[in-house]
């Protein structure tokens, strides 16, 4: 089932809904990868499941893994990309329940390091030429 309202749900069919944050770069096996449009941490992206489901308790155990397997995979290849000190990674939902995951690389000498990341921080913005090299990196590594 799609939610009309969900930028993850109508990805393809009303891209308005993504284009307000995100760019979407590529399927994985059972989600979605998605380019943060805010860049304030290098290589920010979102792994946002297949189906509208809101928590991990409404996958199965193989579901579940799968997702587990996309994110750690999209993270893989963040980390070869961009060589981040460390990934965090938040679930959140609270407005939008489309079960997805924040990957978040931070820099020991970049912004926030030490501390939570801003949800959307609205400091730094690409062009289309450097979001596009940001994606092809991220490919390069799946």
């Amino acid at each position: 089932m799609k939610d009309k309202n969900c930028a993850y749900c109508m990805r393809g069919e009303n891209d308005e809904l993504l284009d307000k944050f995100g760019i979407y770069i590529c399927d994985l096996n059972v989600s979605s990868l998605i380019l943060f449009k805010e860049q304030s941490h290098k290589g920010r992206c979102v792994v946002a499941y297949k189906d509208h489901v809101s928590e991990l308790v409404n996958l199965s155990k193989e579901e579940r893994n799968a997702f587990f397997a996309d994110v750690a995979r999209a993270a893989k290849a963040i980390h070869a990309a961009f060589k981040p000190d460390k990934v965090n990674y938040g679930a959140y939902g609270d407005t939008g329940c489309h079960l997805h995951m924040h990957l978040v690389p931070k820099y020991k000498d970049g912004f926030e390091w030490g501390g939570v990341f801003a949800m959307s921080p609205n400091k730094t913005f690409l062009s289309q030429e450097e979001y596009a090299e940001v994606i092809k990196k991220i490919k390069d590594n799946l």
